[in-house]
């Protein structure tokens, strides 16, 4: 990967499809997100799409899906199968891992071996998964992760995955408040973390704790930076100027959607390349 020629990181996108055309999540909750998200675009791209979206555009992505059938009873896409496709593009590309919290020494075992294999983080999403992340009996996952000396990507706030159906589908946001994962960067101090979203209704929180914890990061994925809490986009353009990174959330927020409207935040632009891919490159361990 020529970081030279990138003109950005983008450290939050979805693989929705897989190689025998199966999907990451049901029908309604694909649905469901993309009216939360009025996307219009493709909502379900396989790993070859996404490599030709951001080459196309001199970007990096990273690529990864969630794997929760204990809470969603719906059968993952295969991480190992990304990770091996993922390998084709190692330009544009750059694979996360992700394993159900609730396989217990399994899935320690399978993070090994995806680490093993190529993946170059991994994906976590209390809610969509169904796991208080502070819980003890998830600390030898993270122990795993932060001994291959990878990052973990954990999902935080609200989520359009749910959103408007009765009992938003029966998952829980509580999960995703950041202040849990306080704890796990507390107790983990070498592993790094990257708190996705803004953090809605826990802005404030996210901000406190990537500002206390050296390994704590926030991406600025899924949603558009004219939404943005006003407070995130002043730490980002200060305190916390080395800790954000530039995440779309891919297919429902292209990266072309969520560069326009950044453009228009007041952020310095002597911050602005850090943002989009100096501090993402340091993180994943590309620089």
């Amino acid at each position: 990967m020529d970081l030279q020629t990138l003109t950005a990181i983008d450290v939050h996108t979805h693989v929705e499809q897989d190689a025998h055309g199966c999907f990451a999540l049901t029908d309604e909750l694909l649905d469901a997100s993309a009216a939360y998200f009025r996307s219009d675009q493709d909502r379900t791209p396989t790993v070859e799409a996404i490599a030709a979206h951001y080459r196309e555009r001199s970007m990096a992505a990273v690529v990864f899906t969630v794997d929760a059938p204990a809470q969603t009873g719906h059968p993952p896409l295969s991480s190992e199968e990304i990770v091996e496709r993922a390998a084709a593009f190692p330009d544009v590309l750059i694979p996360f891992g992700s394993v159900d919290p609730h396989g217990g020494r399994a899935s320690v075992a399978r993070v090994r071996r995806l680490v093993e294999q190529g993946a170059r983080g991994f994906k976590f999403h209390p809610t969509l998964q169904g796991f208080e992340p502070n819980d003890r009996v998830f600390y030898p996952l993270y122990e795993a992760i932060a001994e291959a000396g990878v990052p973990a990507l954990f999902h935080t706030g609200q989520t359009g995955i749910g959103a408007g159906l009765p009992g938003g589908a029966g998952l829980k946001l509580r999960y995703s408040d950041p202040m849990l994962l306080d704890d796990v960067a507390a107790d983990f101090p070498s592993l790094t973390m990257i708190f996705a979203h803004p953090s809605v209704p826990w802005q404030d929180a996210a901000i406190s704790i990537a500002g206390h914890k050296a390994n704590v990061y926030i991406d600025l994925s899924g949603w558009s930076p004219k939404y943005f809490p006003p407070q995130l986009v002043r730490a980002a353009s200060r305190q916390l100027r080395e800790k954000v990174l530039f995440g779309s959330d891919f297919p429902v927020i292209t990266p072309d959607r969520w560069l326009a409207a950044f453009a228009d935040l007041d952020i310095p632009d002597g911050v602005r390349p850090a943002i989009l891919k100096d501090n993402a490159a340091r993180v994943l361990g590309l620089a």
